[in-house]
């Protein structure tokens, strides 16, 4: 493998891309992604072939570490973070509702109802931080807001939800 010979990337894919795709997925529950994650371990694999060393272990427990590390490390980058974030707030509903907890639902309580109440960039602005998983600090990158107008928002939406709900 050193050497670069293809035929010897080809039997190792052919022989260990299941058990180093299973590992994968176990941390990526996502099937494209870990696909993904799986060809670029491959390619990692083939590129730093000569920093494989025989005597602290065995090859497929080196080509292993090096994949699970991969994974981990995309689960930890922003492009799975963004992916979390955005997802539809209807799905965290649906997703929330087949879990058995004996939380209330998002529609049980008329979420929906008291958001329409705000105005539309407070509205925003809650619908991300609280419901989308956003920071405070991520909103205003992602969305090119300044970090105090998001504090602003923030805070004139909770003293409205306050005065919508009656809660001191």
């Amino acid at each position: 493998m050193r050497s670069h010979d293809r035929s010897i990337l080809e039997y190792l894919y052919d022989h260990y891309s299941g058990a180093l795709y299973s590992v994968v997925l176990r941390v990526i529950k996502n099937e494209d992604i870990a696909q993904e994650v799986l060809q670029d371990s491959f390619l990692k694999i083939w590129d730093k072939i000569d920093t494989y060393d025989a005597t602290k272990g065995r090859l497929f427990t080196w080509m292993l570490n090096v994949t699970r590390n991969l994974a981990i490390d995309k689960t930890r980058s922003k492009e799975m973070s963004k992916g979390r974030k955005t997802d539809d707030i209807d799905l965290l509903v649906n997703r929330i509702d087949n879990q058995e907890h004996s939380e209330l639902q998002v529609e049980t309580i008329g979420l929906k109802e008291v958001l329409q109440k705000l105005h539309n960039d407070q509205k925003f602005v809650v619908e991300h931080l609280y419901l989308k998983g956003y920071t405070q600090s991520e909103l205003s990158e992602e969305f090119n807001i300044p970090l105090g107008t998001v504090k602003t928002r923030t805070r004139l939406a909770l003293i409205e939800l306050r005065s919508i709900l009656k809660v001191n």
